[in-house]
């Protein structure tokens, strides 16, 4: 019997409340789903704690409440993944926010730990910071398409071979908007 259980949610919106320990457990995250392929911001792996920690120490040092938070998905207090929402800072276009780093920990996914911190990520845009319309950019060929489709979002462009993971292996980089907050 598999375990149904829905992550533990938790919003972060300064670097002051991030533990050591969740510092530790957000760097082992982002190395382990770097190293098993996925599409989380290092493309080249492998990549060690050396790389992710100063990327960790710099994404959280940006963290603020009206501006940037974190959200994190754990099961009994182990990290099961995390996202980024960044509203922008500009008066033209403050009204959207962007999502940057979605990522499941290898031993965690097909458990809902994404759809639930994508699920809490768009309650918080429209509720708490009241934003219209958020946007992300997906590396194409992995089936991010389809997952963020049946959350909601469509697909508004690609940049044709935007991303050129080896010689061999050009990717389109999909332009994904969810305007129904």
């Amino acid at each position: 019997m598999t375990d149904q259980r829905l992550p533990e949610l938790t919003r972060i919106t300064g670097a002051h409340e991030v533990t050591a320990v969740l510092r530790q457990q957000l760097t082992d995250c982002w190395v382990a789903v770097t190293n098993a392929g996925g599409a989380a911001g290092f493309p080249f792996p492998p990549v060690g704690h050396d790389d992710v920690a100063p990327v960790v120490d710099e994404l959280l040092g940006r963290l603020h409440p009206q501006r940037s938070l974190l959200v994190v998905a754990a099961f009994d207090g182990v990290l099961a993944g995390w996202v980024v929402l960044r509203r922008e800072p500009h008066r033209l276009v403050e009204h959207w926010g962007t999502v940057h780093h979605l990522q499941t920990r290898p031993g965690f996914r097909r458990r809902g730990v994404g759809a639930a911190l994508m699920t809490e990520l768009r309650r918080t845009a429209r509720d708490e910071l009241g934003l219209e319309q958020l946007r992300l950019a997906a590396r194409g060929g992995e089936g991010l398409e389809d997952f963020y489709g049946r959350l909601g979002w469509r697909e508004v462009g690609r940049w044709p071979g935007a991303l050129r993971l080896s010689p061999e292996d050009t990717r389109d980089e999909v332009l994904m908007l969810l305007d129904a907050l």
